[in-house]
């Protein structure tokens, strides 16, 4: 029997396995705190998760692994644990009084208790639990892009190649099949033999059979060396290589168009809920594209593009004609962004306000101009902490909201909702980006 021995470095993540086990069987209370995080805290510049992780606490009841140990019931018990100076076979041990024994540790907010367990989840991890359930609607698929890539696939086999991409399991395979089918003698046979040999010259008065006898086992073991010779253990017929050869990929590209109202009725407690929302969209596009890039629009009057910084913390002045920024989206997408190449995404914040009959230039931009061209576009109207009347009546609003019910009742990958508070940003993301059965209703 062949013994092969792996003497490979164990890789870095060898408890990857382990690890990932765990996140199955505590997925669901490991959900519910990444979600409640994304609630609470504030998210600060950059992509709102950091890049070495992030830290959750979570119950530790039901985290212990399945182990075996011996039954109550059955077998002979009768004992005594080492270390013992008191006790002897036989003996009765009290029931502590009530209240004697020392009891556990109070559970803590901080996860400092015995009853919770704290961790740190990788980025990948973090993103993966945020976003779980939730998919891109089924009209992404018409923009990818086929490009040159600069890697390669595997490709078979080949009989020719380079050591470094030797096949070992293949070629021991056919090694193995080679020498069975021409049935080359194993070393244990030629030591066998050998052995007999050896056994028949140690006798000093051979007979004229011994000595036949033994001419017979030394061609024998003649045949057989010359047989292991000429059937090598290994041949270069058995040899095979790995092959790669080029390819041409599907490399897919998003850009995310971040428009928002940022005339004085847009104050920072605004600014701060429609930055929330902006993040999460981009982190989500970021996880199903290769390739995603930004464009901030901001308007009040009149629209610009604008960088990050200024998009979010300069102040503006002036009213608000909302259309400027659609017409804005419209030429940038003429010149930059042709609409075969890359998958188009539109999120708007305002607060609802819009000067005159502009609302309906917008549903008029929206549905004939930009809709046509995009894969989905998100609405977020802003409104007061106090105005629970809209909140809970989706037909109750300003003109804008009532034009924008009207292009959502015509166009499927059109949605809006309206926010008061960080906490409602989250959710309002999640039945966005929900799976969705036929009819636009979430599933």
């Amino acid at each position: 029997m062949h013994h092969f021995i792996d003497r490979r470095s164990n890789p870095k993540g060898k408890s990857h396995g382990n690890r990932q086990r765990f996140l199955r069987r505590a997925r669901e209370n490991i959900k519910e705190r990444v979600d409640r995080s994304v609630r609470d805290k504030s998210i600060q510049d950059g992509d709102g998760v950091p890049t070495d992780g992030e830290k959750v606490t979570i119950p530790s009841r039901g985290l212990k692994e399945p182990r075996f140990f011996h039954g109550s019931q059955g077998g002979n018990r009768k004992y005594v644990l080492p270390g013992n100076k008191d006790f002897v076979v036989g003996d009765t041990i009290p029931k502590p009084k009530s209240g004697a024994g020392q009891g556990g540790r109070e559970a803590s907010e901080d996860g400092e208790g015995d009853d919770e367990f704290s961790f740190t989840l990788t980025r990948d991890e973090y993103l993966e639990i945020l976003f779980d359930g939730l998919e891109l609607p089924d009209l992404v698929e018409k923009s990818t892009v086929e490009t040159e890539t600069i890697g390669t696939r595997r490709a078979g086999l080949t009989t020719a190649g380079t050591p470094n991409n030797l096949n070992l399991v293949r070629t021991m395979r056919n090694s193995l099949g080679r020498r069975i089918a021409l049935r080359r003698p194993t070393a244990q046979a030629q030591a066998d033999l050998e052995v007999e040999i050896a056994a028949m010259e140690e006798i000093k008065a051979r007979t004229p059979a011994q000595e036949e006898l033994l001419a017979a086992l030394r061609a024998r073991l003649d045949g057989l060396l010359r047989k292991r010779k000429v059937v090598g253990y290994i041949d270069p017929i058995d040899l095979r290589f790995d092959t790669h050869v080029p390819e041409k990929i599907r490399k897919s590209r998003a850009v995310v168009f971040c428009l928002m109202d940022v005339s004085g009725s847009m104050q920072e407690r605004e600014k701060d809920l429609g930055k929330r929302f902006f993040l999460l969209l981009h982190l989500f596009l970021s996880r199903c594209y290769e390739h995603t890039e930004l464009v901030f629009i901001r308007h009040t009057h009149h629209a610009q593009e604008v960088d990050e910084e200024t998009f979010f913390y300069a102040r503006e002045t002036g009213g608000t004609i909302v259309s400027t920024a659609l017409d804005k989206m419209r030429e940038i997408i003429a010149e930059r962004y042709s609409p075969d190449e890359w998958n188009i995404y539109g999120a708007q914040a305002s607060d609802g306000e819009n000067f005159g009959n502009d609302s309906a230039r917008c549903k008029k931009l929206l549905l004939e101009d930009l809709l046509p061209v995009c894969q989905y576009y998100a609405y977020m109207e802003i409104v007061e902490e106090s105005a629970e009347q809209l909140l809970s009546d989706p037909e109750a609003g300003d003109d804008l909201w009532q034009n924008y019910r009207e292009v959502k009742s015509q166009a499927p990958h059109f949605e809006m909702q309206r926010v008061s508070h960080p906490a409602h940003i989250y959710p309002i993301f999640r039945e966005f980006f929900l799976p969705r059965v036929k009819g636009g209703q979430n599933a």
